[in-house]
């Protein structure tokens, strides 16, 4: 692997979930740096990134933010942080195993040709597993609404599990960006559209948080409906 590349994990009360993700990280490509983003976890979870930091001297990195300060401002830290220090592929990853690690090969092969690699769960060889019929309903209906309201033809646009050049995080603008969660991950992606940036989908298959629980909400629900409409139609719309 000839680039630098970043993995940026947000974490909150992820504590059990820190040495085992490293763990199987580094053991398929142990030549990726980690850069882990906390929001003032009080199940210890920055205890354990500096456990583990210790154990891979140059390779983990945190960002201790003073409290829930919300996955999209996380991530806007996390880009931040690693186009200062040099890095040329970001990937966009859950702490909690729902993102496989052995799909990260696949993703910087991918961005050797392309822009961004959007991990898919909707296309032939992804999806998901130990979700119920509510959760797909909603997340499958998000990315349909999406895609109509801003005439995109990628089918994934809610995933979270995506990979960027550094040139595409450069040029859409990150001290725009106000969304969190499901509008986050739409938002990113319109932009690299609007700007042109070659985006491929890659098969993912999705697996429900093996240990903590959901960060999910209606809340985060609606603020993707009501900021799909004003990247359309809004003042979010010009780029």
């Amino acid at each position: 692997m000839n680039k630098k590349s970043l993995v940026i994990v947000p974490t909150y009360n992820e504590a059990k979930n820190i040495g085992p993700l490293v763990g199987q990280i580094f053991a398929i490509l142990p030549s990726l740096s980690i850069l882990f983003v906390d929001d003032n976890s009080p199940d210890g979870t920055l205890q354990r990134i500096e456990d583990v930091q210790k154990q891979h001297p140059m390779r983990i990195d945190v960002i201790s933010r003073s409290g829930k300060l919300g996955l999209g401002t996380a991530y806007i830290a996390g880009f931040r942080w690693g186009l200062e220090n040099g890095f040329d592929y970001f990937i966009e990853m859950d702490a909690d195993f729902s993102h496989d690690p052995r799909y990260l090969p696949r993703f910087l092969e991918l961005l050797e040709t392309n822009d961004v690699v959007v991990g898919s769960r909707y296309i032939p060889g992804g999806g998901t597993k130990n979700w119920n019929w509510l959760r797909r309903l909603i997340s499958r209906a998000g990315s349909f609404y999406a895609r109509t309201v801003l005439g995109l033809r990628l089918i994934d646009l809610t995933g979270g599990f995506n990979a960027w050049r550094r040139n595409v995080l450069e040029s859409i603008g990150l001290d725009r960006i106000k969304s969190e969660g499901y509008a986050f991950q739409i938002e990113l992606k319109y932009r690299a559209h609007l700007k042109g940036f070659r985006i491929v989908e890659s098969p993912i298959i999705f697996v429900d948080r093996l240990v903590g629980t959901s960060k999910m909400s209606k809340k985060i629900v609606w603020e993707a409906i009501y900021r799909v409409l004003m990247l359309r139609f809004g003042k979010h719309s010009e780029v």
